[in-house]
């Protein structure tokens, strides 16, 4: 039914697509590794995805910034939050998918993953 783990080399596709169908592996029960997420494409100009960066970077919380938002410079970790904006990552159900995430900068490091059980 299920492969026991899916790779998936994220080197020339756009980030929104593969976020959601990953999302959507993810919730029917699927365990996923993402491997080379510093390849993946963002659709759109660079100066105008560099101005929403910008734009998110100056949210924070004005009392105690340590508590604010998170703000991940990781291409790994930029992936993750992407699909888990497309999740409602507040449920049990999608709690339990996004731990069935793995997410990787490295193509190397995805052999680390499937020596374990996941």
């Amino acid at each position: 039914m299920f492969d026991k783990v899916v790779v998936v080399d994220c080197r020339g596709h756009l980030l929104g697509r593969l976020a959601s169908i990953i999302a959507k592996e993810l919730l029917g029960g699927q365990h996923v590794v993402l491997t080379r997420c510093e390849e993946l494409n963002i659709s759109g100009s660079f100066i105008r995805n560099k101005y929403l960066f910008m734009s998110m970077l100056r949210k924070k919380k004005n009392s105690n910034p340590s508590k604010g938002p998170y703000h991940f410079r990781s291409p790994a970790r930029m992936a993750w939050r992407v699909i888990r904006g497309m999740m409602q990552h507040k449920s049990p159900r999608c709690q339990a998918a996004l731990d069935r995430l793995k997410v990787n900068g490295l193509k190397r490091t995805a052999s680390l993953f499937l020596r374990f059980d996941i």
